[in-house]
């Protein structure tokens, strides 16, 4: 048989099946030219992150899982030949097909499917190449026994392709493989399974560099502690809201542990900067506790008129902004004569007295010596943002825009730039970033952290292996075993807030994350957690206020 097309789907399957969440609720007003850096702050220094009651302790749990035998293997299975449900039959009407014919009869509603009973030789990773033509591209959930691997999604060329999983984890004996469309029929001709050699090319040997060269000494020891953990432990991280810690608090009551790293929102505000410099505060707060803060910007598009965060939230068009002018160096009075004159759009000027403001904020940070992970323009792939929705050169020219202006006219040093496109299509100048990172939700399933692996490799192979790669949201915590077992150690996770983490009463949710899934991945070894990131940094208790 000729094979007429290779397909990979690392990447790929992580976008058919993330819902991605949206953050923001209030609306923005009219455009302000101010640039606001307030000094004072009400964060204090104290010797827990928040108010703490004795709680449960648990064990530590060592990072186990089976023996891996890494061994040369390959074995094919005729679709033909496996078992057949709900209407599926065989047939040899097309061409260039393997063995006696393939199968089809699946029908549009999922009703349909094909259950290989494979012999697995050892334990080890393996790549799963499933050759399918198909006239649309049609959804297809793979199951391992009564677990779901994924799901990817077919060519719609009508030519019989390769679509391979790389790198799945399978144990040595029997066991029974299931592919199941979802939303139309095709035709399945077999399954390959060979051992897997992508996963030993992954590396962990970053220079732990900033590509600001004029970064601070705060930043830089940071971005060295990073690189130099990498690979090492998984940073833990969850994400709170309105200057709260409601959501890390629960997690310590739970686990007996912190996270390392809290993730929050920073905004462009209505009007007053108070509500705006809590969040503020909040990060600054964290940071002068022993941990470590992650920012990042769902930004409301700067309309006058119909102001949002999603796309179908706003009227700003980003494509009328993007201009040739040399604008990012430029002081503010000769960006608003630019404007005056009409050689920049009205969207170009609001996008520019956005950014502004935004870097008011983080100067304020910066003035009291706080480094933090600097996340703008969330899941810069798809079109469900506006800075997303205009396709990927106005999105590339925005971030390169942002960059610059931080970097050189605002001297903001104590970043650390995480680039969150997700995807190759979408990725930036690699020399404005340090981290890259992937958001990934699987919706209406629970402690699906184990199979996260997919999207480590994908996103290391096309950012390249001197950039660390994280997870900067997620709805289930990852599976600390499977992780290092899959080679796939994230540089840190955020769990995103509000359900994913808590009930309507405050009470622990335990839809998308089991708590003893939770209690297990923050006792861990494979995971660092506040405690162990402060005792490894030598942070010092600050005295205590006894007046």
């Amino acid at each position: 048989m000729y094979i007429r097309k290779i397909t990979a789907v690392a990447a790929a399957a992580a976008a058919a099946l993330s819902v991605f969440a949206a953050c923001s609720k209030n609306k923005k007003g009219s455009f302000t030219a101010s640039v606001p850096i307030i000094e004072k702050t009400t964060a204090k220094t104290t010797a827990e992150p928040t108010t703490t009651l004795p709680v449960e302790t648990f064990p530590e749990y060592p990072v186990t899982f089976p023996e891996i035998e890494k061994k040369q293997s390959g074995n094919l299975y005729e679709a033909e030949k496996a078992q057949l449900k709900g209407g599926v039959k065989a047939a040899t009407d097309l061409p260039e097909f393997s063995g006696e014919g393939y199968v089809t009869g699946f029908g549009d509603k999922g009703e349909g499917s094909v259950c290989f009973e494979i012999d697995v030789p050892t334990n080890q990773h393996y790549d799963l190449s499933f050759n399918i033509s198909a006239a649309k591209a049609v959804n297809c959930r793979i199951t391992l026994g009564d677990q779901q691997l994924t799901v990817f999604k077919t060519t719609d060329n009508s030519q019989f392709t390769y679509i391979t999983l790389y790198g799945v984890f399978l144990t040595k004996g029997k066991q029974q493989l299931t592919i199941t469309p979802e939303n139309g029929d095709m035709f399945l001709d077999y399954l390959k399974i060979e051992n897997n050699t992508s996963l030993s090319d992954i590396s962990y040997n970053t220079n732990g560099e900033l590509v600001n060269k004029d970064a601070g000494e705060s930043a830089k020891e940071l971005m060295s502690f990073l690189s130099e953990n990498y690979g090492k432990y998984i940073i833990t991280g969850q994400y709170a809201y309105g200057g709260d810690n409601a959501d890390l608090n629960l997690i310590y009551r739970t686990t007996g542990k912190y996270p390392v790293m809290r993730f929050s929102n920073l905004e462009i505000p209505d009007e007053s900067f108070d509500d705006s410099f809590k969040e503020v505060d909040a990060a600054a707060e964290w940071y002068f506790n022993g941990g470590i803060s992650c920012v990042s910007w769902f930004w409301k598009a700067p309309s006058d008129k119909k102001s949002g965060i999603r796309t179908e939230d706003t009227d700003f068009d980003l494509s009328k902004a993007v201009t040739e002018e040399k604008i990012a160096e430029l002081t503010e009075e000769d960006i608003r004569e630019l404007y005056s004159k009409g050689n920049i759009s009205k969207e170009c000027y609001g996008l520019i007295l956005d950014i502004d403001n935004m870097a008011g904020q983080l100067t304020s940070l910066k003035n009291r010596g706080v480094p933090v992970l600097w996340r703008p323009l969330p899941e810069g792939c798809g079109n469900w943002y506006w800075w997303g929705a205009k396709g990927t050169a106005d999105y590339k020219w925005l971030w390169q825009l942002i960059y610059d202006r931080f970097t050189k006219y605002f001297k903001l040093d104590n970043l650390i730039w995480v680039w969150n496109g997700q995807s190759e299509s979408s990725l930036v100048d690699k020399r404005t970033f340090d981290i890259a990172s992937v958001d990934l939700y699987l919706s209406s399933e629970k402690d699906y952290g184990d199979r996260f692996y997919e999207e480590f490799a994908a996103v290391q192979k096309f950012v390249g292996s001197d950039k660390l790669i994280a997870i900067s949201e997620c709805g289930s915590v990852p599976d600390m075993d499977t992780a290092f077992r899959d080679n796939a150690v994230w540089s840190f996770f955020g769990v995103w807030y509000g359900k994913y983490i808590r009930t309507e009463k405050g009470e622990y949710n335990e839809e998308y994350t089991s708590k003893d899934a939770l209690i297990r991945a923050y006792n861990s070894d494979g995971a660092l957690t506040l405690d162990e990131y402060r005792k490894m940094r030598g942070f010092k208790e600050p005295e205590t206020d006894t007046e």
